[in-house]
């Protein structure tokens, strides 16, 4: 027999299908396996197998071995990797990759076994212990754990009684050692219980649409609070009674937790999780217990799309719209793409849920594409909460030049009087954004990158955002060696440092990615917040999702304007997603909700649609900009990206590929609505330089866009770097 394999090596130039012969019937299609390759021996994955071959039999290698006996990839799998290979321009070893565990294509990883001591099936513990001599007081209280606990780990048990009086048990008979499989669950102290929730008719008509509906996928367009979790629990549980599984995504890690917690409640250990926050030994568990069927719901952030599950019946993107499920290191991919790929091949139900799609998405559900469904109400009629804007303009006038509002010191004092939560929202982590020498306004840079350093005080570090580069800090300017230093803008330490000498008595919880860099990190803090260990939550836009706080009724937005400043056709659509978040916190009980959003541009019409809820007035007014602009999602903007450590070798490359995409577009100017070449945003990045072709598109022409990859994909070498980006989420 014969079998086409993919080796583990992302390299152009050998990436194509090589053949090898085998004999082990247990090789199949998807199975992992160890060949050799010229002088080196490597893993590779089957993709196919036959009983013949066009090669000579001399010619052809034999697999060397076989790795495990269930193939780790599905058909289905196999698929999705020809889908990433085609639509994200990467090689077929980079697209495999993102179906297995990487500690696991390296080895690194396997099964974890332990001993557990067993009571022999034969013997009255009572009798042997009264036959045992009197001195044997240790083996007599083993014998007696073991009939009141039954089985226990050999370490547990030689902790309390010692290793000696264990294996002495054993080896007069009484008990066995047995080896047993040792399964690394992420989050086992997660504490969960069953609420009976009876939904809602507008709940239940929003399941009926999704089950009836002849279309593949739905947009579930819903304030929040609507109680969308709700109905995608209701069509999990459904999917799953029909011997189907599913797959729930979320956006930040931060919120698998609560979303396992109550998939848990439900389905008990159906639900297993995946995401890059998991210990090797527990993604790998998890991982397997998904492919072997011991699970039937994956739940994770956008890497769970990839999960290796067999029957998909039901796919949950919720808050579809976040930047996080468009990746942003190689293999590019939407997550969203993916999962429309993976539903039409399994003929499962995909779940778009948002309470502010995105423009795309939107327009789909219009033009009549997708299925829409509404749910304009929060539970039981509870009100959104009122949103009231400080000008900052008017504090800094009349003296106020603290980073809160007079508007927000007073709710926040009224807020904590009352012994209610507040959440306050800064995206900016650190204490201050720059470090200025007020005399010749030296503003201190990465080394490696193009960008200001961020101070971080309780580290009195300065630290690169982009390479994570850290640097003392600076006691002089490095120009001028004045003493003078001042920090320009604000992070969320600072905002922290604020809080605490305003209100002195208020506990204050921060939360970013500094303060959640262990696995367990957003979890911890999420639960302390959630059990009223502290009164006030501040943080970056991790705070912004899907979370349910009962007991906060105020939000403080600060610098509400910051992100729409950015040069790029999303920053409105991002403010808006981002402020209506984020003021969804708010008011989710019994009590109403308050919202104090700070801005110096309160007239901004972005703004003004953020704070009455206005999505559709937000998207009528979107879509008719993008479309006199010639912006997805009326055309594709393709960005074409070269880097290298040299300056030289990386514009002579860009050149090269400019010169020749330019005769492309003087053959095709009807199919082009831009065409420039450029300094990438940041001209520098982790010692790279960096430059772009920039293109806009007439929107899906899989033609076109497959002649420019062509084009660009000669250019690559071990010294520049050139990858494609299709409506990439970050042009910088």
């Amino acid at each position: 027999m014969f079998a086409d394999v993919i080796v583990d090596i992302n390299n152009v130039e050998v990436d194509k299908i090589f053949e090898y012969s085998f004999t082990d019937c247990r090789i199949r299609l998807g199975s992992r396996v160890v060949v050799p390759f010229g002088k080196k021996v490597l893993e590779g994955i089957v993709i196919g197998v036959k009983e013949n071959s066009v090669y000579p039999a001399e010619k052809i290698k034999p697999i060397l071995r076989l790795l495990e006996e269930t193939p780790a990839l599905t058909v289905e799998t196999i698929e999705m990797m020809k889908f990433v290979c085609k639509t994200c321009y990467v090689t077929r070893a980079s697209a495999l990759r993102l179906f297995l565990p990487s500690e696991m294509r390296k080895g690194k990883v396997k099964e974890q076994f332990i001993r557990v001591v067993k009571l022999a099936s034969d013997i009255d513990v009572e009798q042997v212990v009264s036959q045992l001599k009197k001195t044997a007081v240790k083996q007599k209280q083993v014998l007696n754990f073991l009939k009141e606990n039954g089985e226990s780990k050999f370490s547990s048990l030689s902790e309390l009684f010692g290793a000696s009086a264990v294996n002495a048990v054993v080896e007069k008979g009484y008990a066995r050692l047995e080896k047993q499989k040792y399964f690394r669950s992420p989050y086992k102290d997660l504490e969960f219980s069953e609420k009976k929730v009876e939904l809602t008719e507008k709940q239940k008509n929003a399941v009926l649409s999704v089950e009836n509906t002849d279309k593949t996928t739905s947009l579930l367009f819903g304030v929040t609070g609507s109680g969308k979790t709700e109905v995608y629990l209701d069509l999990i549980k459904k999917t799953i009674a029909k011997g189907k599984t599913a797959i729930m995504l979320v956006p930040e890690i931060a919120l698998t937790p609560q979303m396992l917690k109550q998939l848990r409640a439900r389905f008990g250990d159906d639900a297993a999780i995946l995401h890059s926050g998991l210990s090797a030994g527990e993604r790998f568990d998890e991982w397997w217990r998904l492919r072997n069927g011991e699970a039937r719901i994956a739940i994770g952030a956008r890497s769970a799309i990839f999960a290796p599950l067999e029957k998909v019946g039901l796919i949950i993107i919720d808050e579809e719209h976040d930047g996080s499920y468009t990746s942003e290191s190689a293999p590019r991919y939407s997550t969203v793409s993916v999962a429309q790929f993976r539903a039409k091949l399994s003929g499962a139900k995909l779940i778009l849920g948002s309470a502010t799609p995105s423009i795309e998405s939107y327009k789909k559900a219009m033009d009549g594409e997708y299925n829409l469904i509404e749910l304009p109400d929060r539970i039981n009629k509870r009100p959104l909460p009122e949103v009231e804007i400080a000008d900052m303009r008017l504090e800094v006038r009349r003296g106020n030049n603290s980073v809160f509002s007079s508007i927000l010191k007073s709710e926040l004092e009224n807020c904590l009087n009352k012994g209610n939560q507040a959440i306050i929202f800064l995206n900016q982590r650190g204490y201050s954004k720059t470090v200025i020498c007020t005399e010749c306004g030296h503003v201190q840079k990465c080394e490696a990158c193009d960008v200001s350093l961020t101070y971080h005080r309780e580290d009195d570090a300065l630290l690169c955002h982009y390479c994570g580069a850290k640097y003392k800090m600076i006691k002089a300017c490095t120009e001028c060696g004045s003493p003078f230093i001042r920090y320009g803008g604000t992070g969320t330490e600072r905002v922290v440092e604020e809080l605490k000498k305003l209100y002195p008595q208020a506990r204050i919880l921060r939360m970013d990615r500094d303060t959640t860099q262990s696995k367990e990190g957003h979890f911890k803090i999420l639960n302390q917040f959630s059990a009223k260990e502290a009164d006030i939550l501040v943080g970056t836009q991790m705070i912004a999702k899907g979370h349910d706080f009962p007991n906060v009724t105020l939000v403080g937005i600060l610098d509400a304007d910051m992100s729409l400043h950015f040069s790029d056709f999303r920053s409105g659509e991002r403010t808006f997603q981002l402020l209506t978040q984020v003021a969804g916190r708010s008011g989710r009980a019994d009590q109403p909700g308050k919202v104090v959003l700070q801005t110096y541009s309160p007239d901004n019409s972005v703004l003004r649609q953020a704070i009455n809820y206005d999505y559709v007035g937000f998207y009528n007014q979107e879509i008719s900009i993008r479309k006199a602009t010639a912006f997805p999602p009326f055309t594709d903007v393709v960005r074409i990206l070269i880097s290298s450590e040299d300056d030289d070798f990386a514009l002579s490359a860009t050149k090269a590929i400019h010169g020749q995409l330019n005769e492309l577009y003087l053959e095709n100017r009807e199919k082009f609505k831009f065409f420039g070449c450029m300094k990438a945003p940041l001209k520098r990045l982790q010692n790279k330089f960096r430059y772009q072709v920039l293109m806009r598109i007439d929107a899906d022409d899989e033609e076109l866009l497959e002649t420019i990859f062509i084009i660009c994909d000669k250019y690559k070498s071990r010294t520049i770097f050139v990858s494609m980006e299709v409506n990439s989420n970050n042009l910088t």
